[in-house]
């Protein structure tokens, strides 16, 4: 079951309602997709994903745009080669066929640019004031070339937690035009696909114990799902994080923690401390919206416990919100 949820109460209606009835070894892995085994010489993995983003168009990104690297994006943090998409449409009666034509228009875009192909769909249809204009729900089945177990099981005490590059885009820039907020410079979303920075760190030969797309909760909240389910505790540097100045403006502004702040191009990966160099090489040469950067490690010390040291080396635990900063921003 895909994580990236955001708030507690959202975790909580994951653990006490959907993983007590469902709960099986593949949902037990709290990664954002399940690697399936069909026979001894294929691995694959599968996902899916539902889009209700406000509004439908945003600069740098739409919810067709959203949807494809979404998808694909979650594929490529098993580790897996993104191939195959699904994409079922609910569309609101009244919706203008420009605008859908639009968002498929950037559906096959995207698709073109993640390498999947869309080979099953689905449309219906709902009362006007029932669905918003658009959801999009995809899903997705992508192939495992390697043998690694990139899950957050496979964290261990002494890995280093890298970030692809600056964090915060996404959410700043769907908030923004939501709130028709003016910032100079503009904000815009980093949606990207992001399996050619997989497949670099994999071709490089790094030891890639666990990946996640920083969407919902931005990277504080990836950080803290990954440390409970690995059992361990993650020190992060906050003045090696990468905030680009417009997104640290706009949230000054706005009262909002960049950490907690989605990306949809971003992503962090936990790596064994000796092996860093070379993921900072490999993610340098191919991740979208770089430098990359080490922001953090993993210690044996007390579970699930991530705390973020300042600047001058005052530490605070960081916390799940117990609700969404941002809502509606995928």
């Amino acid at each position: 079951m895909a994580h990236g949820s955001g708030g507690r109460l959202t975790q909580q209606l994951i653990d006490r309602v959907m993983l007590r009835a469902l709960g099986n070894e593949a949902l037990a892995a709290r990664h954002d997709a399940a690697r399936l085994t069909p026979g001894p010489e294929v691995r694959l993995a599968f996902c899916t994903d539902s889009h209700v983003v406000s509004p439908l168009f945003f600069p740098g990104g739409d919810i067709g745009r959203l949807a494809v690297f979404g998808t694909a994006n979650d594929l490529a943090m098993a580790g897996a080669e993104p191939r195959w998409l699904s994409a079922g449409f609910i569309l609101e009666e009244g919706l203008p066929v420009a605008t859908l034509e639009r968002i498929v228009a950037s559906i096959a875009s995207a698709a073109a640019a993640a390498g999947v192909t869309i080979v099953a769909g689905d449309t219906k249809v709902v009362e006007r004031g029932r669905g918003d204009g658009v959801y999009l729900t995809t899903a997705g089945v992508g192939c495992v070339h390697h043998g690694l177990v990139i899950e957050p099981r496979s964290v261990r005490a002494g890995d280093v937690v890298l970030v692809s590059g600056d964090v915060g885009r996404h959410g700043m820039a769907v908030l923004a035009q939501r709130e028709q907020l003016a910032f100079d410079p503009p904000l815009a979303s980093d949606c990207a696909p992001l399996w050619p920075a997989v497949s670099a760190l994999l071709a490089a030969g790094v030891e890639v114990h666990c990946l996640r797309d920083l969407t919902r909760g931005g990277l504080a909240t990836a950080i803290i799902e990954i440390a409970e389910t690995a059992g361990v505790g993650v020190t992060l540097e906050e003045a090696a994080v990468p905030v680009s100045e417009p997104v640290r403006g706009a949230c000054e502004i706005l009262g909002l923690d960049p950490l907690y702040v989605a990306c949809e191009g971003r992503l962090a990966a936990f790596v064994p401390g000796e092996q860093a160099a070379a993921a900072i090489q490999a993610l340098a040469a191919a991740a979208p919206g770089g430098p990359p950067a080490n922001v953090g490690v993993v210690q044996a010390r007390t579970p699930g416990e991530v705390t973020l040291r300042n600047p001058i080396g005052v530490a605070r635990v960081l916390e799940r919100l117990s609700g969404e900063q941002l809502p509606r921003i995928c």
